[in-house]
Parts: structure tokens; C-alpha cells; sequence
């Protein structure tokens, strides 16, 4: 069957091939996923079960029920301090749903989104995907993989629109400092930029503090930020993310929806809300888990002929330096899956920064990890 012309141009991605070929080899300890181990609480699962019990299986608002939104507001004030209006929220199919609905509200043809290297690699499908360009930003590890001023000046031009942040990152760890963020917000002002700033990370801090970037002074009305239930509830089936915006381009987002997917499971957003309102000690007990799990594979790495990793600052990742092996990122990967049988992704999947990297999700139980680890440090040793 023809199809559009426009997929004609669509390559799968670095992270793509990789996870084709992790799926055609068996007995792959696969540290390639960035998805938690941990299953949904079964209360929140009963939440929504008595929801549906109740009769809440019709449509449902386009911006998502105030119940939910109102959840969203109390919990990142709770958690950040960052006062909200339900009117600022749109509850989303995913967090990545909410990013495209809003390159597609925002984007003219040829407008340019900064991309911070390393950078998800979706955020550039989704830009050339509503006609814009993508342009990676350059940064370095000693940075924090945070862009000086400079770097930013080096990449706008005429035509950039807006910068995509990503703190807690993926797939660095990295936590952005206020310092650096404040850099990046003072540019926005001077260059009259959006930012777009996916906080979905935001529960899993384990070195320093999340700052909210429309927290900083003069960013409120120019970010919009993105969050979710995926990563800080275990909720990733569900498909349920939000955006925090202006209301006008609430009012955008919305109108997009009714002709994309009118509106978000019922019973995810009730599921959702109740777990918003009550789940905070989880939360914290996840993130402990996983900062457990984080130091204990750093100082595996570190332990490795060839191989250097970083402190984990956040999310659940691990961006070790592996160019001491001499090989590249995509070669100590497939070599690692073919060899050593743990499934990783090279760092440059995310952009030309990420060279010399490999992206650990530590999203295994701690048996898991260590097995993984003792067949990279056979690997490693073998080199």
C-alpha cells in the first residue's frame, strides 16, 4: 500500500534499532527500557474499578476532569511549591501526547526547537513531525550536560521558536543547578523563546534539588511544563500525562484533542487522581529504591576496565563514559548484546553529545542489575 510521501523520510532512530535487536536475541538482561520494575498500587487500581463501578465510562472533557486537574495542582505544590490554576492544566494521553499536541499548537513551518544534547530522541521526531526543525544544542559532561550561553548563541537563529528542557534528564541523570537553569531562562528572555520543560522526572532526585523552570523569575508566562503519573507513580500502561500551561494554549491543546483522541481514558484519569491525591510516601519509597539501585550499578561501572560513571543525580538512568574501551557507543552496545547478552543503548542515539556513552536504565530488581553488571565486567575485561 502507498503511503504518504512525508514517511518516505522517516529513518528508525539509534534507540529504535537497538530495541529491534535486543527483541531478536533471548536471554537478554535488558537495561535499554525506561520503564520502573514496580507494578501499580493495587489501590489505585481499585480507584478506578469503583469508578467505572459508578458509571464513569462516558467521554470525557476535553481538558480532563477537574477532579484530576485539581490533583495535578495539589501535588506540585505539595511537592515543588509551584502554585496552579485547574484552568492551567491539560491532562493528555501520555506525556508524549502532550509535547506533540503542543509542537503542533505552537509550530510554524521551518520554526526551530532547541534540543539539548543528549536529548530524548522523540522530542526531534515530533518537531519535524508538526514541520518544524530540530537543532542540538552541544553539551559536555563537565557542564552537567547543561548549555552555557554560549552554546546557546552558537545554535538560534531568526527562526527558533523555543527550547525543549529536560531536568531530571534522559538519558544523562543529569540535574540541572538553578545557576544553569537560570542561564537558559535569562537566553529565553533575551531571545523571546518558549520553553518547554519535561519534568517528568521530577520525583527522582537524588543529588541536588528539582527547581520547576517556570518557578524562576520571569518564566511562568513563557514555560510550559510537562509531567505525569508514568515514571513517579508506576503508572506507564495508563497513558497518562498533563501539561501546566498558559490557559490560551490550554485552549489549543484542547481543540487539537477533539479531532486527535477526544480526551484521555476515564478510568486512567480517575486511577490517576487518586493517586496524585494519596500516593506521596510511594513516591518516596520508589525513589529511595532506586537511588539504592543507581549507586550500587555506579560503583560496578566504575569498577570496569575502560569504563567511567558519573554520581546519579536523577531519573532512574546512567550515562557511563565507555570510550576508554576504544570502542564507539554503537559498537560497545551491540558488542555488549551480542557478547555479554545485557541489552543498553549507545549514547548517540541522543544526539552528537552522547558519543562515548551508553544510556543503563536501572530498572531491574537489584538481582537483575548485579547479574547484568557481572556480564559486563566479563565483557569489559575481555576488550
Amino acid at each position: 500500500m502507498r503511503v504518504a510521501e512525508r514517511f518516505s523520510k522517516f529513518k528508525p532512530s539509534g534507540m529504535m534499532r537497538m530495541f529491534r535487536a535486543i527483541a531478536q536475541m533471548e536471554g537478554v538482561l535488558n537495561l535499554s527500557i525506561g520503564e520502573p520494575d514496580f507494578t501499580t498500587e493495587p489501590d489505585v487500581i481499585d480507584a478506578a474499578a469503583r469508578a467505572a463501578r459508578a458509571g464513569s465510562t462516558h467521554y470525557p472533557p476535553l481538558q480532563g476532569f477537574r477532579d484530576l486537574r485539581e490533583a495535578v495542582c495539589g501535588y506540585w505544590e505539595r511537592r515543588h511549591g509551584l502554585s496552579l490554576s485547574p484552568e492551567e492544566v491539560v491532562i493528555a494521553n501520555g506525556a508524549l501526547q502532550a509535547t506533540q499536541l503542543l509542537f503542533e499548537a505552537l509550530l510554524d513551518p521551518g520554526d526551530e526547537v532547541l534540543l539539548l544534547e543528549p536529548y530524548f530522541t522523540v522530542y526531534a521526531v515530533q518537531v519535524r513531525d508538526c514541520g518544524g526543525v530540530p537543532v542540538g544544542v552541544p553539551t559536555r559532561e563537565e557542564n552537567n550536560f547543561a548549555p552555557t550561553a554560549e552554546d546557546l548563541r552558537a545554535a538560534v537563529t531568526s527562526r527558533t521558536r523555543g527550547i525543549v528542557v529536560n531536568s531530571p534528564g534522559n538519558p544523562s541523570g543529569s540535574v540541572y543547578s538553578r545557576e544553569q537553569l537560570e542561564v537558559i531562562a535569562a537566553f529565553a528572555v533575551e531571545r523571546d523563546l518558549l520553553v518547554i520543560s519535561d519534568e517528568i522526572y521530577e520525583s527522582l532526585v537524588f543529588r541536588g534539588e528539582h527547581v520547576c523552570f517556570a518557578s524562576l523569575p520571569g518564566m511562568r508566562e513563557r514555560t510550559i511544563t510537562i509531567g505525569g503519573v508514568s515514571k513517579s507513580h508506576c503508572m506507564t500502561g495508563w497513558r497518562l500525562g498533563y501539561a501546566m500551561t498558559p490557559p490560551d494554549v490550554a485552549s489549543m491543546m484542547c481543540l487539537l484533542s477533539s479531532s486527535r483522541t477526544y480526551g484521555v481514558c476515564t478510568l486512567a484519569q480517575k486511577g490517576a487522581a487518586y493517586a496524585l491525591n494519596t500516593q506521596d510516601a510511594k513516591v518516596e519509597e520508589r525513589r529511595a529504591a532506586f537511588g539504592d539501585r543507581l549507586r550500587a550499578v555506579e560503583a560496578r561501572l566504575n569498577a570496569m576496565k575502560g569504563v567511567r560513571c558519573r554520581p546519579a543525580a536523577g531519573a532512574f538512568y546512567l550515562f557511563p563514559d565507555i570510550s576508554g574501551t576504544g570502542l564507539s557507543s554503537e559498537e560497545f552496545s551491540l558488542r555488549a548484546l551480542r557478547e555479554a547478552r545485557v541489552g543498553l543503548l549507545p549514547g548517540d542515539a541522543f544526539g552528537e553529545s552522547g558519543e562515548g556513552y551508553v544510556r543503563i536504565a536501572c530498572t531491574q530488581a537489584m538481582d537483575s542489575l548485579m547479574r547484568a553488571m557481572d556480564a559486563l565486567e566479563r565483557f569489559t575485561d575481555a576488550l
